[in-house]
């Protein structure tokens, strides 16, 4: 009960204290989400603590993230306008984005000569955690490999998308909110709220279509490599 607890306050601690550094020093290499859980893996590494110990308290945190993204809607609902007038092209980028991803990810699997179930593990990495794991259990693929190179794309999108904005000046939030959505799920939303309200809300609609589009086409798609 005292490590459940302690493991729990601990990751809280660590998260907060790496989101005050960030918001004084908005470094890439200093954000929370890549920070916190390179800190709470080396500690109870270091602390021998297995993962069931440590995730007997900190499982309220994964319980809290089906009610965080619903709350999304709030933030949704105050940009309706925006969503409704650029339905169309967020739909057809989002459907595009999607499905490139998906084609790409298995595509490069298979010429590098991994075997089918490692295609059907990372070709849904691009869709959110939760619908990742389902396809990938529907395809046959492995949840744990699936699970890896889900928050491998979510970091790394989210730490490059900052760069693509830049060097391509995406200046309008429907772009930027497209980006992050479909390329970083979560993770980009996190970092699309950095640069506006809009920009958050549009990565939210992203990151459910490119979920959908992704479960839809996913068993079409996974026949054409395996």
């Amino acid at each position: 009960m005292f490590a459940s607890v302690f493991w729990l306050l601990f990751t809280i601690i660590v998260y907060g204290a790496a989101k005050k550094i960030y918001r004084k020093y908005p470094k890439i290499y200093l954000t929370p989400l890549l920070i916190t859980p390179i800190i709470v893996i080396a500690s109870i590494k270091s602390c021998g603590v297995s993962f069931a110990t440590y995730n007997s308290g900190s499982h309220l945190l994964t319980d809290m993230v089906e009610p965080a993204t619903i709350a999304l809607a709030v933030t949704l609902y105050k940009h309706l306008d925006i969503l409704r007038k650029y339905a169309l092209v967020i739909s057809v980028s989002v459907t595009c984005g999607a499905l490139a991803a998906f084609i790409t990810s298995a595509g490069f699997t298979e010429l590098l000569g991994l075997n089918s179930e490692l295609v059907e593990s990372l070709a849904p990495r691009s869709a959110t955690t939760p619908i990742a794991l389902s396809i990938s259990h529907m395809i046959g693929g492995l949840p744990t490999i699936t699970a890896v190179s889900t928050l491998v794309t979510g970091i790394t999108g989210m730490i490059i998308g900052p760069l693509v904005i830049k060097w391509c000046r995406f200046r309008s939030p429907v772009a930027r909110g497209v980006l992050f959505g479909t390329s970083a799920h979560s993770a980009g939303i996190s970092k699309a709220f950095e640069y506006s309200q809009a920009t958050g809300s549009v990565a939210g609609i992203a990151m459910m279509l490119t979920a959908f589009v992704t479960l839809c086409a996913a068993p079409l798609l996974i026949s054409l490599f395996t």
